[in-house]
Formats: structure tokens, sequence, C-alpha cells
């Protein structure tokens, strides 16, 4: 498949105006994506857990308007209009300007409203930016009824990843692969898919509970981030041990395997950051409670025998990982021993979830 599949031929209906409401949950990848090329292109393949609770609802009212020469949209964060957010959504306008023809033909409000607070250091881009794709998607159904459910959804994750790449795996549950991979049939770089092989019983229902360390705005964006890979010494070896590990976590969910699953899990998470600080210039997004905590996991694991893991996103928080079963447990451990090291103690309590909905009007 490629970008012209996305291009619309001729729309069938038209419309003067109305509005649309989805939802849509934040991810946290299993394998990380790090690194990008062209037109927001995956360097190697990833895998995400879909998280439940923490989503963007976003709301699109659009209405036709005389002059076609330029975007005009307003953007509201939790009824507060929000003149920063702009550019980035100007910017993504363009991107997609091609595959969604109508951009110009109508003024838009975008409303959102996130679970988690804003500035909680956790990435609302993902959930932010599959949402309003799907809004846009919404109206280009309503442009053209004939676009089967499998298209809307492909071309709402290809249309998510041009704003913000991860975007583009929130839109599906509970385990979505993003990036080509020889062992996944269909899976392509230009868009998100929902995991298509056997998952066993021990990772229904998995927790993840969001230690917030740090909840500044980062020192260094991810879109930085991820362009020093380009000349990065370790880079092409980084990319190899993301395919393998993908091969590897095809079998661990098959069989179960915890044990192999943590092993992946908490190394590629470490990898990750092992980039950063080896890239030039290097930087270190972990804070000292970030590794207190990490420690503490690993002392608990030892001596008690449970499944409880980590991994991490590009900032100092932790993602807490544990199964269902042990779910009593490990919260209880969370909150004696690691809250103490959050942001004025706070955290999120998430588990996986199945996706974005569409949310009545």
């Amino acid at each position: 498949m490629t970008e012209q599949q996305f291009i619309p031929l001729k729309y069938s209906n038209a419309i003067e105006s109305g509005r649309y409401t989805w939802s849509s949950p934040s991810n946290i990848a299993l394998v990380k994506y790090w690194g990008k090329r062209g037109n927001q292109i995956p360097e190697n393949p990833s895998v995400s857990f879909t998280l439940d609770a923490c989503k963007t609802t976003t709301t699109l009212s659009f209405s036709s308007k005389e002059d076609h020469s330029n975007f005009d949209f307003e953007v509201y964060l939790d009824g507060q209009l929000k003149e920063d957010f702009k550019p980035k959504i100007e910017t993504f306008f363009k991107r997609i300007e091609t595959y969604l023809p109508f951009l110009k033909t109508f003024h838009f409000k975008i409303e959102t409203v996130n679970t988690f607070p804003h500035s909680s250091g956790i990435a609302s881009s993902a959930s932010g930016m599959s949402a309003l794709a799907l809004c846009l998607m919404s109206i280009e159904k309503e442009l053209n009824p004939s676009l089967a459910e499998i298209e809307f959804t492909q071309k709402a994750s290809f249309l998510a990843r041009l704003g913000s790449g991860s975007a583009c795996r929130s839109l599906e549950g509970d385990l979505v692969v993003w990036g080509e991979h020889n062992e996944i049939t269909n899976s392509s770089n230009l868009f998100g898919m929902k995991y298509p092989f056997e998952v066993h019983e021990n990772f229904k229902n998995y927790h993840d509970t969001i230690l917030l360390v740090d909840k500044g705005e980062k020192q260094v964006s991810s879109t930085v981030g991820h362009n020093l890979m380009h000349n990065h010494p370790l880079a092409q070896e980084r990319f190899k041990q993301a395919h393998e590990n993908l091969s590897k976590l095809i079998n661990v969910f098959k069989e179960g395997d915890l044990k192999s699953f943590i092993e992946i899990v908490e190394s590629e998470a470490l990898t990750l950051h092992a980039m950063m600080m080896t890239s030039m210039p290097y930087f270190i997004l972990m804070k000292p409670n970030t590794l207190e905590i990490i420690n503490r996991i690993w002392a608990y694991r030892k001596e008690t025998g449970s499944h409880v893991c980590f991994t991490l996103d590009a900032g100092a928080n932790v993602h807490v990982l544990y199964p269902e079963p042990e779910a009593e447990q490990v919260y209880d451990f969370i909150a004696n021993d690691l809250v103490a090291y959050c942001q004025n103690g706070h955290y999120i309590c998430d588990r996986i979830g199945f996706g974005a909905k569409q949310l009545p009007i």
C-alpha cells in the first residue's frame, strides 16, 4: 500500500455543517520506535498496549465557508481557547490536505478534553491526534458513504501518524503493531494495525500504573530526539534489535511467557534511553527518582517472585506493568513503596483498553 491510495478520487455527497465526537486513548509501546525518516516513517517497527483510562475526547464542529484559500480553525482545551496549539494543528493540516481536500472549505471548532491533566507529563499527542483524525474521517465518511470500515480505520491511523507518529497506534486495541515486519503480514509503516496473532490469557486485562515522576516539559522534545538517530553510531544495531524483539514477542504472547516478556520490555525501555544518552548531542530524560523506582521494582520482584515490570516513555515517568491476578498485591507495593517517588504523590491507574470510540452528539 502507498500514500496515493489514501487520496480520494471524488466525493459523492455535499455537506454544509455538522459535528462529530470521538474518544481515543493513549498507548504505551513495548517495543519502542525511536528514529524516523521522511514523512513520519518509523525506522523500526513497534508494538504497544492500548490504554483505557488515559484518553482524549475531541468534538469537531464544522461549517462551510466561502474563502477556500486558508485553513480556518480554533482550538479549545477544557473550554479554554488555546492559541498556542494552533501551529501544531496548522502543520498537521498542511501534511494531510492532500488526503482530505475538504479541509480549506470548512471553518472548524476543535474542542478537546483529556482525562489526565495536560501538565501531567503524559504525552497527549497520541490520544489527541488520533481523536482529531477520527473526527475528520467522520466528515469524509459523510462525503463518501461507500467508504468501508477497514478503509476508514486505516486512513484514520494513517492521518493520525502524520500528526504524531505514535498516534497511529491508538485507534484499536488491545495490542497494535506499527511498522513493517517480515513476520507480520500487512504490517505497514503508513498506519498501525491490530496485532494479528494469538495472545495468551496471561496478557488479558494487563494493568499499567503510571508513576508521574516529573510533570514538567521535557528538556528535549521527542522530535529532536528522533532526529538525533540519523547519525547515531548505534542506530542500525538498534533498529535490528527492535525487529528481533518483536519477533520474540510473537511467541511470548502466544505462550504467555511472562519472564521473557519482562526481559524484553525492560530491555527495550532502557535501550530507548541508552540511545538518548549516546546520541550527539547526548541527553538524559530519566530523573533520580526514575532510577529509585526501577531499583525498587527489581528488588520487589526478586523478593516475591512477582511478574511486575516497568517500561518508560521518552521521559522520566515510569509505567508499572503487571498481570491481572497480581493486581492487588502489586498495587499495595506501588502505594506503599513507589508513590513517594512521584511528583506530589501523583500517579494514574490504567489498564489495557480496546481503542477509540465514537460518542453520540
